[in-house]
């Protein structure tokens, strides 16, 4: 199949007549949407009946759009249970961590590991699969609808009873479960299995490794339902799989997309915030590497339910949505949602049509955004995102752990993306990889706010380290176990002894007059710190005042050809964000990082490679406008305008693409790349 860019939008053809459906796809002709997603609240047109399902409506809708050059991914319906498989029946719905059951309605309603859930989800979604896996307007699958998004860990009985299962399965005995999680502390001490409770309300707070684990635990069952659709699909249709997920949502997003074949998320990011959006285009990139990741869900004008709203894009933002995503690795742009929804929780959500058939505020954005793709088409599809040097590690386990000891309300997502948001304004081209990602290719390596280090990952950063990487660890790293306990031997564990450091003390430092210098820039010092005393390398950044005057925050330790660097704390405010700058651009510098652009705030480059040619995607994101250095001679792709070196203003929301050609070593550092636009 001919490679290209899709461009589409959620649509639900069974809240709507057919002249209605008739006016709908015209509509998306002229706006240019060539694929849709549906299916996926369905379940109640589907299977009105318990056991008489017809699939035939969706079967004619699927021909219908395909009639008219529109593709689609077909979803299975389970995020919404019809009344009759919850009603009268309180054993398979949802139960929070409150002990409240939830009532029938709005959606998630009902528990994900309720046996008689998974039989009838099994059934809905083999009929579907039967029914329109062989048409050739089905280009993909997503399943189900965004995983734990309303709900997180579900306490009912069904749950109970896995968790202990779980639990014998991890730990083999009790006793090896009572010695990992110390349970004498209050008591807790447990006879088997059976006793230990799901991390319902106490009245105070449960056991760090009870809380943590109950998350990891409901992370694996959700991704096991995942699995198991998935599979029940791939008996009936060859159409790739996808989930639809963020990193809001309770669940482990590289566990989910192991056995799917491609990523995509959904975003309703503001303008004002679209450092948020950058983040998942470049961490779904690393979901499936090699694989383009789709957004499947953005507003094409402003997010909203009954109760709230958010600010409506300007004018161009769109668009420059849009082309960002393509350039860093996205196969398709879709919105939530065609026709505004008459009835339900999100009547006043922003939609490409509204509710009585008038293009809305965000029609000609929706507009600029096909002609941005058509436009680019020939350029993304010939060529790949070029390899990022940087990486951050995100994990979703991480979360889990903050989760359960947030101290003063700290969130895991508030944290990485100020700490990737620094990454991006110095220019650096970027990865965001999971816990399980390769490190080859990478020259520095960045672990923030990962409290436990797994064995393999310690094992890969060394490998990584001694083979010529600067890895770069902390703040809030490495202080935990797996089981969520504190190290015993040392305060960071085996770490320390890989870093040449021994840790004197962690505690928080907020409210303690203390601050740190590193290369000649002060600034405060925050959030739960580690002071460290070098034991091989040397102190490279230092506590002013506080309880630990003279002490370090900074470290750095020769490990092979490269080096490990220990940031303890998290330097904070406008001085903060110079000295995080200071120690990025010197350790890139260390590091020889050569994909870094000289470009402005609120602007990217995103470069792509194809033979011989490296091409800039540049766009600017915040509707101020901006400017971009070009450091050689290039081509403007769609001006055919010679460009020399020198700096460049980039317009509001514009777009450009400079073509450059490839020097012999940029080349051979790229070559898998080259060979895989080439297949």
């Amino acid at each position: 199949m001919t490679k290209k860019l899709y461009h589409g939008a959620a649509y639900y053809p069974e809240l709507w007549n057919e002249e209605t459906i008739e006016e709908d796809i015209k509509l998306m002709v002229e706006a240019g949407i060539n694929v849709v997603r549906m299916g996926e609240f369905a379940w109640s047109i589907m299977e009105k009946e318990e056991g008489v399902i017809d699939l035939s409506f969706f079967v004619n809708m699927i021909e219908k759009l395909h009639d008219h050059g529109i593709e689609t991914v077909m979803c299975t319906p389970t995020p919404t249970p019809p009344i009759w498989l919850s009603h009268h029946h309180p054993e398979r719905l949802h139960v929070d961590e409150n002990g409240q059951v939830m009532s029938h309605g709005s959606r998630q309603h009902i528990c994900t590991n309720n046996t008689y859930f998974r039989k009838r989800a099994a059934i809905i979604t083999e009929e579907i699969a039967k029914a329109v896996g062989h048409l050739p307007g089905v280009i993909g699958w997503q399943l189900d609808n965004e995983f734990k998004c309303h709900v997180s860990e579900c306490m009912c009985e069904t749950c109970k009873s896995l968790w202990h299962s779980w639990l014998e399965e991890k730990y083999g005995t009790i006793d090896a479960l009572n010695e990992a999680w110390g349970t004498h502390v209050w008591s807790q001490y447990y006879h088997s299995f059976e006793q230990i409770p799901q991390p319902i309300s106490t009245p105070f707070l449960h056991n760090s490794a009870l809380k943590t684990m109950y998350q990891l635990f409901s992370y694996e069952k959700i991704a096991e339902f995942s699995d198991e659709q998935a599979a029940i699909v791939r008996q009936h249709s060859q159409a790739p799989i996808t989930h639809n997920s963020t990193t809001f949502f309770h669940v482990d997003n590289e566990r989910l997309y192991k056995h799917l074949d491609f990523a995509s998320f959904d975003t309703y990011a503001e303008r004002s915030n679209f450092a948020s959006y950058l983040f998942n285009c470049d961490l779904w990139r690393n979901f499936k590497s090699g694989k383009d990741y789709w957004v499947m869900e953005t507003s094409p004008s402003h997010s909203a339910s009954l109760e709230s709203y958010a600010a409506p894009h300007a004018n161009g933002y769109l668009k420059a949505e849009a082309v960002a995503s393509y350039a860093l690795g996205g196969e398709a742009f879709c919105y939530w949602l065609w026709r505004q929804q008459r009835t339900g929780c999100e009547q006043p959500h922003g939609s490409v049509i509204s509710a009585w058939g008038k293009p809305t505020v965000g029609f000609e954005n929706v507009k600029e955004v096909d002609a941005a793709r058509k436009e680019l088409e020939p350029v993304i599809t010939t060529t790949r995102p070029a390899q990022a040097e940087v990486a951050i590690t995100y994990s979703d386990r991480a979360r889990a752990f903050l989760k359960t000891e947030p101290h003063r309300d700290l969130d895991y997502r508030s944290l990485i993306i100020p700490f990737y948001e620094r990454i991006l304004s110095a220019g650096y081209h970027r990865d965001l990889i999971p816990e399980g990602a390769k490190l080859e290719g990478y020259k520095l390596l960045f672990t923030p706010i990962v409290h436990y280090l797994s064995h393999d990952y310690l094992q890969q950063a060394t490998k990584f380290v001694e083979e010529g990487g600067v890895w770069i660890v902390g703040p809030l790293t490495g202080g935990r176990t797996e089981n969520h306990t504190i190290h015993t031997d040392a305060a960071l564990g085996k770490l320390e002894q890989l870093a040449g450091v021994e840790t004197l003390y962690t505690y928080p430092m907020e409210g303690t007059d203390s601050y740190g210098e590193f290369m000649g820039v002060k600034a405060s010092l925050s959030l739960w710190s580690s002071v460290f005393q070098p034991t091989a390398g040397k102190a490279v950044g230092t506590i002013k005042g506080g309880n630990s005057d003279g002490a370090a925050f900074m470290t750095e330790h020769k490990v092979g050809k490269g080096k490990i660097v220990m940031l303890g704390s998290l330097p904070s405010g406008e001085s903060g964000d110079l000295l995080l700058k200071k120690c990025v651009d010197h350790y890139a510098k260390e590091a020889d990082i050569q994909l870094k652009t000289d470009v402005s705030r609120g602007t990217i480059v995103a470069p792509r490679i194809r033979k011989g040619e490296i091409i800039w995607v540049i766009v600017n994101m915040d509707g101020n406008g901006g400017t971009v250095s070009i450091p050689d001679g290039g081509k403007d792709r769609f001006t055919g305008e010679e460009l020399t070196k020198g700096q460049y203003e980039v317009g509001p929301f514009q777009y450009k693409v400079i073509v450059f050609p490839m020097n012999k070593d940029e080349e051979l550092g790229n070559n898998q790349l080259v060979d895989s636009v080439q297949q």
